[in-house]
């Protein structure tokens, strides 16, 4: 299973409206998140740096590695979101090892991104 197929078929989404914040930079971070429908707009300091659209993910870094939020998610048209905690994004690793390879090719292609931009 795809890691957005984890996602699509997660048990509890989240609406978001438009201009509503998911999570703020600097925030504690235990969780990522999947777009099931819509966009999020990430923020380094103010300015906008990628939008994240069906099928992406977001927050990885965090669940990994537990450390605040590098950056600030803001929904950027009505939007659905699943989640998923870090308990369990560690059953998922250690029973699914392409859903660990995913979030690392995800998250990969997310920062040579940001370093193309910046």
């Amino acid at each position: 299973m795809s890691v957005r197929g984890m996602f699509v078929s997660a048990k509890e989404t989240k609406q978001y409206f438009p201009g509503e914040v998911v999570f703020s930079q600097g925030d504690a971070s235990s969780q990522m998140f999947g777009v099931v429908s819509g966009a999020i707009d990430l923020f380094r300091d103010g300015e906008l740096v990628m939008r994240i659209g069906p099928e992406g993910t977001f927050g990885e870094m965090g669940i990994i590695d537990g450390a605040p939020r590098s950056l600030t998610a803001v929904a950027a048209e009505a939007t659905e979101l699943a989640t998923i905690d870090e308990r369990t994004f560690l059953f998922l690793v250690q029973e699914t090892p392409m859903f660990a390879l995913q979030v690392m090719r995800s998250l990969a292609a997310r920062i040579r991104e940001l370093d193309d931009a910046g």
